[in-house]
């Protein structure tokens, strides 16, 4: 398995931190635009200079009709912002299908009208850079591409690719490859770091997302943005407002520490929202991003710096993290599951904690004490309650363990029964299968925690329980917050129980993992603050 330790050397150590609200690294922000005419292309650059990018790539593959000499000054002239100018053929993933010979005349052209970035593939770029010999305008700049949509090649494979493009007399190189899985990116960063010239690095496709936002951290010297959400020029382009409101890209900088949410799948995960906006109110030097990772371990010996400094693990990785990780605090050992990893910055060693259980069993204890008006004094309200779990996973195991130690009776109920006798023996419990749960009533007042994904977005109209047998709940919780309340909490609600929704849990469990990601007391405040806007 490759181990990828020198990708982190920090590209430029001269790059000095400045204070808050200056950028701290020159990466460029780029706004496509691909629109049908020339009328559409200028009133999207117009939206480009409003949203505060750096240049715009003018995609002329996707104009319907074309007039190069008189479209070429218009889009020259009213373009408010520096140009990059891409004309990409079929043969490259992109839309143009006619005359090799005309298309690279068209560029040759916008170079001539004043032309700010022309983007040249490979293929055709030696020719090209020969004919342009002496007649090339002093300000130009000639970008050199490649694009792979099949994979990521190796880091030897990347290198030689970057010396055939620099040999072509390329200004900027750049290099787009498809991540198959996340641990791909590493050598995309590795080649940005160590690049002699400047260098798009880009990875596309959602495993790859993470290439668009720290390279900014590497040197990467442009990055590209979308102005909505969805339409987008390659695979996993975020949107301009995401890089630069959710990301802090131009925070960024050599000594920025990453940290994360990894999960399979991730994309529906605030985390990210949470923690960029209070490392940005603490002045903490840090980025939190998405991670979509499918072999936890290969992903942590990968990124084994510490710039990756602490993670957040969510399904279906919780269970695996606790053999990642080199200590396991004693309590998630016990769960048997790790939402939390911080990696040593001394020498690198991984810490695994589980703090799912606190924010979860504090918030039902909160719900109880309400529904039955009882002091937080007088000990826990779920002593002697029989606590039903839905789900024998990571978040299942943390609350049958912290209801247990509240001196709840737990029972396991779950899709395959032997999971959860296996959950149920180890923390003394009973267990049902999941089927048998609807006629499960021994008692009134029970508590139902939702631990699974069902009824989680995209699946809003699936509940593990049929409402029917919710009149026997006094509380029903769910570990879901996307949406806010399932349809297993809406129906537990009408059926007359108090609900608990999983965005407590969510900010719960994210108070400490924020204080172990920072050294800093966790700003519960602004934590809630920031969820309602959810």
């Amino acid at each position: 398995m490759e181990t990828l330790n020198p990708l982190l050397v920090s590209y430029a150590a001269g790059l000095k931190m400045e204070s808050r609200g200056v950028r701290k690294n020159p990466t460029l922000i780029c706004a496509p635009i691909m629109a049908d005419s020339i009328d559409k292309m200028v009133i999207g650059m117009a939206e480009a200079k409003a949203s505060t990018v750096d240049l715009v790539e003018i995609r002329l593959d996707s104009l319907k009709s074309f007039n190069p000499y008189e479209d070429l000054k218009v889009l020259i002239k009213e373009c408010p912002l520096p140009t990059l100018f891409t004309y990409r053929p079929v043969w490259e993933g992109g839309l143009y299908d006619g005359d090799e010979k005309e298309r690279l005349d068209v560029l040759r052209l916008a170079m001539e009208l004043g032309a700010d970035y022309i983007d040249v593939e490979l293929k055709v770029a030696h020719d090209f850079i020969k004919s342009i010999n002496g007649k090339k305008p002093e300000k130009i700049k000639v970008i050199v591409s490649s694009h792979n949509y099949q994979n990521t090649p190796s880091v030897e494979e990347l290198g030689s690719l970057a010396v055939r493009l620099q040999s072509t007399g390329a200004d900027i190189v750049k290099i787009a490859t498809t991540a198959l899985e996340i641990t791909d990116v590493a050598r995309i960063f590795q080649i940005t770091v160590h690049s002699q010239v400047p260098i798009i690095g880009i990875v596309m496709g959602d495993r790859g997302l993470i290439s668009r936002i720290l390279c900014a951290k590497f040197g990467g010297y442009l990055t590209f943005g979308t102005l909505e959400a969805g339409v987008v020029s390659a695979p996993g382009q975020p949107t301009i407002k995401d890089l630069l409101n959710l990301y802090n890209f131009r925070q960024l900088g050599p000594d920025t520490k990453v940290y994360g949410i990894i999960g399979k799948p991730v994309g529906h995960s605030k985390s990210p929202m949470l923690y960029n906006e209070a490392f940005k109110s603490a002045g903490f030097n840090g980025v939190y991003v998405h991670l979509l990772v499918d072999d936890l371990a290969k992903f942590l010996q990968t990124y084994s710096s510490t710039d990756f400094a602490g993670f957040s693990c969510t399904i279906p990785h919780k269970e695996a993290a606790v053999k990642c990780c080199d200590e396991v605090d004693p309590v998630a050992k016990s769960i048997g599951a790790v939402n939390c990893i911080i990696r040593s910055q001394s020498d690198g060693k991984l810490f695994g904690y589980n703090t799912d259980y606190v924010g979860a069993i504090s918030a039902i204890e909160d719900g109880l004490r309400a529904r039955y008006n009882i002091s937080g004094t007088a000990g826990s309200p779920l002593a002697g309650k029989l606590f039903v779990v839905i789900g024998a996973g990571g978040a299942g195991k943390a609350l049958a363990y912290g209801a247990k130690q509240k001196g709840a009776r737990v029972v396991i109920a779950n899709r395959t029964y032997e999971r959860a006798r296996e959950l149920a023996d180890i923390i003394g419990g009973d267990a049902l299968s999941l089927a048998d749960l609807a006629r499960f009533h021994p008692k009134e007042d029970m508590i139902l925690a939702n631990t699974t994904s069902i009824g989680m977005q995209p699946n809003i109209d699936e509940s593990p329980i049929p409402k029917d047998a919710l009149k026997y709940y006094s509380l029903v919780f769910d570990a879901i917050y996307t949406p806010k309340i399932t349809r297993l909490l809406r129906e537990a609600e009408e059926s007359g129980a108090t609900i608990v929704s999983g965005l407590e849990m969510f900010i719960g469990q994210a108070y400490e993992q924020f204080e172990r990601f920072t050294g800093l007391p966790a700003p519960k405040e602004q934590f809630r603050k920031t969820m309602s806007k959810y």
